[in-house]
């Protein structure tokens, strides 16, 4: 495998005894891949996760940065469903995000296809704000790429960050992304429509600086 440097985690090999790691992520749209970093683990989002995350989204200081969250936990839920077709149709993949000894989840990583066959996607994240400056993003945030490029096969990796959220954009740009643009008015909030920074990743870059130890 290319540089992959994520790992399926004891659960995932647990689940299914005598099968190498990596025919496990290979098989992501029949078996829920699992992933990890430094203290955390990445595992697809599940209908438990629903209360948890519905709070978090809520939160003030996530809806002043993302797109207006579920009016409910069943609208939540049925998002969660939906995740999971996209997953069994293979055309992307929704991660909750649990610290080591804890159960409910603090935040969500999102991959999906931009054109059909992944040579470009996007990748969304939300993370709790009790996490940020923890470094929770950066050691979730690798294991999810390496998951895009060295399995999903992505080409182009693209992210999106209203222009006001400073701390998205910093997270982006220290992880290598470049800012390509800024897309007028393309995000639809409470209050209207703000600018958004767009972010790419390349595999190739990645890659390479994978190899001198950047990340």
């Amino acid at each position: 495998m290319d540089d992959f440097r994520g790992d399926t985690g004891d659960e995932a090999t647990d689940r299914w005894p005598g099968l190498p790691a990596e025919l496990l992520l290979r098989n992501w749209r029949k078996l829920p891949p699992v992933l990890r970093g430094l203290g955390v683990v990445l595992r697809e989002v599940e209908g438990s996760d629903a209360t948890a995350l519905m709070a978090l989204l809520s939160r003030d200081e996530i809806a002043q940065v993302i797109a207006p969250p579920p009016e409910s936990t069943l609208e939540l839920q049925t998002r969660i469903d939906a995740a999971r077709v996209e997953r069994l149709e293979g055309r992307g993949i929704c991660f909750s995000v649990v610290p080591e000894r804890r159960a409910e989840p603090v935040g969500l990583f999102r991959v999906r296809e931009l054109e059909r066959g992944f040579g470009s996607a996007e990748w969304e994240f939300v993370l709790s704000p009790e996490q940020w400056g923890s470094g929770l993003f950066f050691a979730a945030a690798p294991a999810v790429v390496d998951f895009a490029f060295d399995v999903l096969g992505v080409h182009r990796l693209e992210a999106r960050a209203a222009v006001h959220n400073g701390r998205g954009n910093g997270a982006l740009r220290k992880i290598g992304a470049v800012q390509e643009g800024v897309l007028r008015r393309s995000l639809q909030q409470e209050h209207g429509w703000v600018d958004q920074a767009l972010w790419t990743l390349i595999a190739d870059d990645w890659r390479q600086r994978r190899r001198r130890g950047v990340h």
